[in-house]
């Protein structure tokens, strides 16, 4: 067994992976804060998640390095933070990191002055150019510490500056053609091939097909309620959705839907779950549909705890490669599926050569219409539907003995507030009842162990602790599930409870100062 460093008793998952790196780690907190006062030395902040594939790539490159390793513990305080559990902290670096080089991302490496204010960072970097900079970056310290305070005035001023919210005194009111002065430039975005935007990566961006989905059918905005419906539809079909387990990837890396990256976050399949309910709510499309009951049977089965909750993530790698537990070779595919596989192999695009980069390796996705596979098999669609069923079934199956990807196993309130909301609007949509039951089983769950003593919310639940006080998106979206948990049961409990909340929202978050709401409290 390795050694450990101070991250072993971490709650986050991702905290813990690197809980045997040689790298002398520790947690965001007073020991860590007080420990670079009191040697003067610099602080590196290295923030990232548990289903971040660059994060594990530059863990492996980098952290687990012993002559990397050397030279970080030699010049550092370095402080691993989970982005999900701390977003304060990450909200801080990463405006840093934008200022400086025009853009962000995870792993986000920031390395800062002793008492915290940044000097310089960046996201990934290979390991030489990572040494490079630590021993530059140190130099500068030791030999010209008053530059190195200069940058990080100038740094912590601009930080400030990005913050200011400026109330604008407007009363106006809003009228349709200020929608139609939002949507006729939108309009020109959009992919009328494959659906979304016309760009890549492409991320499903929910929230904006909800607000689309509303204009187009209030509206009667034909091209613009086609535009929705159609990329529900390609997306569905594409690799970025689980053909046989259901739920979507983060996003794809191509224009097409084709490549995800292969990490299943909840906050996502929350959020498409709801767009989906309300757009079958509009269409009765059947696709629809489906991917409501298979993303909400995968969260069921890979996603839910013991307690009812929801977990956070399922990790893009198993045995270190991206993407392995969920792809296949034409060879392992055609021995599971036997005499079936001709017809399931043109239903999923799965090829000799393969459909992706990878040699001989294929994503699953549809790229053929159902009625095109009909006529070219001269069958029924009863018999189509019936062997596409039998044939996930058996998949499914074989890919459950593969080793899987890496669970973060810990369950945030503010994403299990857009579960439990997800659940209720299939529930009210779909009329299920289990799906209520679900969704009030972890509300219940987060009122009973998640509230904290002076009315507030706790933000995390792990191994029965919570140990992580509130956000402003706890409230936030766990409140807008309250109301929908009312919206489907009439039971005034929920709205109670959620009156409550936004008045403890209202004292502890407001600013004096300003219209808006701080993130969180300063006492963190």
């Amino acid at each position: 067994m390795s050694e450990t460093n101070n991250l072993i008793h971490a709650s986050s998952p991702y905290l813990l992976q690197h809980a045997h790196n040689p790298v002398d780690w520790y947690e965001w907190g007073t020991e860590a804060l007080e420990k670079a006062k009191a040697e003067n030395k610099l602080i590196l902040v290295s923030i990232g998640y548990s289903a971040c594939h660059w994060c594990h790539v530059m863990e492996r490159e980098s952290f687990e390095n012993h002559e990397v390793a050397e030279v970080m513990n030699r010049h550092f305080v370095c402080i691993k933070v989970d982005r999900e559990e701390r977003p304060d902290i990450d909200q801080i670096y990463m405006y840093a990191i934008q200022l400086m080089t025009g853009s962000g991302g995870w792993p986000l490496n920031c390395i800062c002055l002793p008492d915290q204010r940044p000097i310089y960072g960046g996201t990934y970097f290979r390991k030489n150019d990572w040494i490079n900079i630590l021993e530059n970056v140190a130099a500068l310290w030791a030999n010209e510490p008053d530059k190195a305070i200069q940058y990080a005035e100038r740094l912590t001023s601009g930080i400030k500056d990005s913050e200011k919210i400026i109330a604008a005194d407007i009363t106006q009111e809003y009228t349709h053609a200020h929608l139609t002065e939002i949507i006729d430039p939108w309009k020109r975005h959009f992919d009328i091939s494959y659906g979304g935007y016309n760009r890549a990566p492409k991320f499903p961006l929910p929230n904006n097909w909800v607000f689309l989905l509303r204009y187009g059918f209030l509206k009667d905005d034909e091209s613009v309620f086609t535009a929705v419906c159609h990329t529900l539809e390609e997306m569905s079909r594409g690799g970025i959705y689980d053909q046989i387990g259901g739920g979507f990837a983060r996003y794809s890396v191509d224009d097409k839907w084709h490549v995800p990256h292969f990490e299943k976050m909840l906050y996502d399949n929350a959020q498409l779950i709801s767009l989906y309910a309300e757009a079958y709510q509009c269409t009765r499309f059947d696709s629809f549909k489906q991917t409501i009951v298979e993303t909400i049977k995968w969260v069921s089965e890979e996603m839910t705890s013991a307690d009812g909750l929801f977990y956070s993530a399922l990790d893009a790698d198993s045995e270190g490669i991206e993407g392995k537990f969920y792809v296949w070779d034409k060879v392992e595919f055609d021995r599971v599926l036997g005499e079936d596989a001709k017809l399931i192999g043109a239903y999923y695009n799965v090829t000799e050569e393969g459909n992706w980069e990878e040699e001989k390796t294929n994503i699953l996705r549809k790229t053929i219409s159902d009625d095109d596979l009909l006529a070219q098999f001269d069958i029924t669609s009863e018999v189509l539907y019936e062997k596409v069923n039998l044939a996930k079934e058996k998949l499914l199956a074989v890919r459950n003995k593969r080793i899987r990807p890496g669970l973060d196993d810990k369950c945030l309130t503010a994403w299990n507030g857009m579960m439990i909301k997800a659940l209720a609007d299939a529930a009210a949509v779909l009329n299920h009842q289990p799906y209520y039951e679900k969704a009030s089983t972890a509300a219940n769950f987060i009122l009973s162990n998640l509230k904290t003593e002076n009315g507030g919310l706790y933000r995390n639940y792990k191994n029965g602790k919570a140990s992580i006080t509130d956000f402003l998106d706890d409230y936030a979206f766990f409140i807008e599930a309250l109301i929908a948990l009312y919206e489907a049961d009439f039971d005034e409990k929920w709205l109670e409870v959620a009156k409550a909340l936004t008045d403890y929202v209202m004292a502890n978050f407001s600013d004096t100062d300003s219209p808006m709401f701080f993130l969180y409290l300063c006492t963190k």
